[in-house]
């Protein structure tokens, strides 16, 4: 494997990620675990967003939203995503690119359950990515389900989460002069062995 030192060390790339991302909770004063989400549509159209990445696994990066969105009908169409991780206080990127599966399982229940009462009652009330025709509207329907569901609200059925397995994964840390540092980890399949190789800037 390319020799790697000091930030990029380690034979595990989710270790790594893992490590920037508890380096960058202590350094951003907001959502240190915000991606930017890319999709394509049926049409092959690139469509990219702002979403909270909520685990980092052995082998996957996991998020949660409402299966009705536009990304989660994209990312069901495709069954593969693109996403970067960017720290400007760290001087540092994730870039990862793989598979998509759902996660709809006991981990989508329990993360579900973690989240404030008011967010667990807003996933019930939004019908993500669709029109609305007011604010007054959707706080209505905030009321509304919250009438219906009370205080201890199972998780919805089109809500649950989305695991990226990559293929491929690049570290990139700022340089003096444009000079950076580029690791990329690439495997044909999840299955595969990683190799590692280091890239120009």
């Amino acid at each position: 494997m390319t020799e790697r030192t000091g930030k990029f060390a380690g034979d595990n790339p989710f270790r790594i990620a893992e490590s920037w991302l508890a380096e960058a909770q202590d350094a951003e004063t907001n959502d240190p675990n915000a991606i930017a989400l890319s999709t394509v549509d049926a049409d092959g159209m690139p469509n990219a967003r702002m979403v909270l990445l909520k685990g980092v696994e052995a082998d996957a990066f996991v998020f949660y939203t409402n299966y009705e969105s536009a990304k989660a009908r994209e990312l069901d169409s495709a069954g593969k995503a693109a996403f970067v991780m960017h720290w400007k206080s760290l001087r540092r990127q994730v870039r990862v690119r793989g598979h998509v599966s759902r996660e709809d399982g006991d981990a989508a229940d329990a993360y579900y359950a973690s989240r404030s009462l008011k967010s667990r009652l807003g996933a019930w009330a939004s019908k993500q990515s669709r029109p609305l025709s007011s604010r007054a509207a959707l706080m209505a329907e905030v009321a509304k389900m919250t009438a219906t569901h009370g205080t201890n609200p199972k998780r919805p059925p089109f809500w649950g989460g989305f695991r990226i397995t990559p293929i491929e994964i690049e570290f990139w840390a700022d340089g003096d002069f444009r000079l950076h540092d580029r690791f990329v980890w690439r495997r044909k399949t999840p299955l595969s062995e990683w190799s590692v190789t280091r890239l120009n800037p």
